[in-house]
């Protein structure tokens, strides 16, 4: 039964994934209406995704979040809050249109911030539980 733990995770990742990505893609649009030159919205929400896992690997290690909180947040919610599929078509949008600094500079920092936001999440949460 632990796969419904993952799909109960699941199930309000996707959507909250697309509500945040929409949310922060309608305040980063162009003057003139025209999509945003950098694809904030996926930063957004993988760094929020790995903030959010990086606590829960902090809990665990912390002894306080179970192996189904695990399931249950870690493979079920942020697997479907993060995406590296739109990441990667992004990307390469971004190179295709010749806008290469601009997807080197999300490769870059989509791996540093995304880092940055486990271990950040993960030592919060080990100093507030441990």
């Amino acid at each position: 039964m632990n796969w419904l733990l993952v799909v109960a995770g699941a199930a309000v990742g996707a959507p909250l994934r697309y509500l945040l990505d929409r949310a922060v893609q309608t305040r980063t649009v162009g003057p003139d209406g025209s999509d945003a030159l950098f694809p904030w919205g996926t930063f957004v929400v993988n760094a929020t995704a790995c903030l959010v896992l990086g606590s829960l690997a902090g809990a665990a290690l912390a002894g306080a979040a179970s192996s189904r909180l695990q399931l249950l947040l870690g493979a079920g919610l942020c697997g479907a809050l993060s995406t590296y599929s739109t990441f990667s078509y992004e990307t390469l949008r971004l190179a295709e249109r010749g806008r290469g600094f601009l997807a080197a500079a999300n490769v870059v920092m989509s791996v540093l911030v995304g880092l940055g936001a486990v271990h950040l999440g993960s030592q919060v949460a080990r100093q507030l539980l441990g």
